[in-house]
């Protein structure tokens, strides 16, 4: 069964997820989209030709659990391998206070699940005076934390949302502040003091490990984080955090950092066929300007409108490679073009499944370099799942508390 990671768990299954990381690299960072074929298929010829055939159906159908996929080796023990090394359980929780009439207004039903979890896995040994959202965007997280007696900042970069989230503060009349701020600037250091419990549920790359660098600087006794978007940071490689983390010879890239976010369980169908629609044309497309430069590479491409998925195939085509300064496009067999692009993409998704075996290994050694820093810092870390996958992928979360 797995359990909760503190205390010199944190480490230990650090250290296993490096070396699991390190061995397979060679497996995990070829990105299918990108490569025509992949350096470990001459390796795992049979494995490669086995998820080639696959259809887009079969695909998708296994995109959340790849590791059930009964697939030729190695497939069967880096799955078990992997969903071992990345097993956490879930937080303990407590009852949470029914939240205010009406609090909810407003907020996506998936957004407000994901707070009520993410609130009933707050247990500190002090009960918290003062909450701190940060990146709070209209400050629902911090107004569904808030108890009577405790007060609450709200610290968040867009003015309108600072504006909306502090009109509902005081249509519900809740102790709440809500304060336009850039938690990245100099200045953002001097809202932390020691009376805060800072949270941040999603925080995006950056922002929360700043959070964390400032809760440890400023004299936080406690702070909860559930982290999101690793890629979204102003470097073109990871950062590392921790001793151990700074210590390993694994490096990332912006790419490597964006394997943990290729998991989805929240789109529709309709996103659903257009995101396939438009990758299925960029993979046709990808074909073409290899054969129109000559150059067997993949070519970068901007992000397109959706309307541009109107556009008949052709032109399609032919505006695409206007704008990225190719050659006259000519006569090409546009049916066969369009056909190859859809095989491709069947192919690209069943072959991203062997990286899809890693997305979670990824995540965990990512949030437990941060685990780590905090106990650096003097935190005691408790590091768990607060809600399940299909409510959100960025399930995982950081508990800290010193003293």
């Amino acid at each position: 069964m797995p359990s909760i990671l503190q205390g010199p768990e944190l480490l230990t299954r650090f250290q296993a997820l490096d070396r699991f990381l390190l061995d397979h690299q060679q497996l995990w960072r070829p990105r299918p989209f990108t490569e025509l074929q992949l350096p470990w298929e001459a390796r795992h010829h049979e494995l490669a030709q086995w998820l080639r055939q696959r259809s887009l159906d079969d695909a998708e159908a296994s995109h959340n659990h790849p590791e059930l996929l009964d697939a030729p080796a190695p497939f069967p023990d880096l799955a078990r391998t992997a969903a071992a090394l990345g097993a956490v359980a879930e937080l303990p929780t407590h009852q949470v206070p029914a939240a205010r009439q009406r609090l909810n207004v407003d907020v996506p039903g998936r957004k407000w699940q994901q707070i009520e979890a993410f609130a009933a896995c707050l247990e500190f040994t002090q009960a918290p005076g003062h909450w701190l959202d940060w990146c709070s965007g209209k400050g629902h997280l911090g107004r569904r934390l808030l108890q009577p007696g405790q007060q609450l900042t709200c610290l968040e970069y867009d003015p309108a949302l600072v504006a909306s989230g502090r009109q509902l503060s005081e249509h519900h009349r809740l102790p709440a502040s809500h304060l336009q701020q850039d938690v990245l600037a100099a200045d953002a250091a001097a809202r932390l003091s020691t009376e805060h419990t800072p949270v941040a549920l999603h925080a995006c790359g950056d922002l929360h490990v700043r959070l964390m660098q400032l809760a440890s600087e400023r004299g936080c006794r406690q702070l909860a984080i559930a982290p999101c978007c690793y890629n979204r940071i102003s470097h073109a490689e990871y950062q590392p955090l921790s001793g151990p983390a700074k210590g390993s010879t694994l490096q990332l890239s912006l790419d490597d950092l964006g394997l943990p976010l290729s998991e989805t369980v929240t789109a529709g169908a309709r996103v659903r066929r257009q995101r396939d629609s438009s990758m299925a044309r960029r993979l046709a497309f990808d074909l073409l300007q290899r054969r129109l430069r000559g150059v067997d590479e993949y070519l970068p491409t901007p992000s397109l409108p959706a309307s541009w998925l109107d556009k008949p195939f052709a032109d399609y085509c032919r505006d695409l490679a206007a704008l990225k300064h190719l050659s006259t496009v000519g006569s090409q067999d546009w049916p066969a073009l369009e056909a190859a692009g859809w095989q491709r993409l069947a192919q690209v998704r069943n072959l991203e499944l062997l990286r899809g075996l890693f997305r979670r290994p990824l995540e965990l050694w990512l949030v437990l370099d941060r685990g780590l820093f905090l106990q650096e810092q003097g935190y005691r870390v408790q590091l768990g799942q607060f809600c399940p996958a299909p409510l959100t992928p960025r399930n995982l979360m950081l508990l800290a508390e010193r003293g």
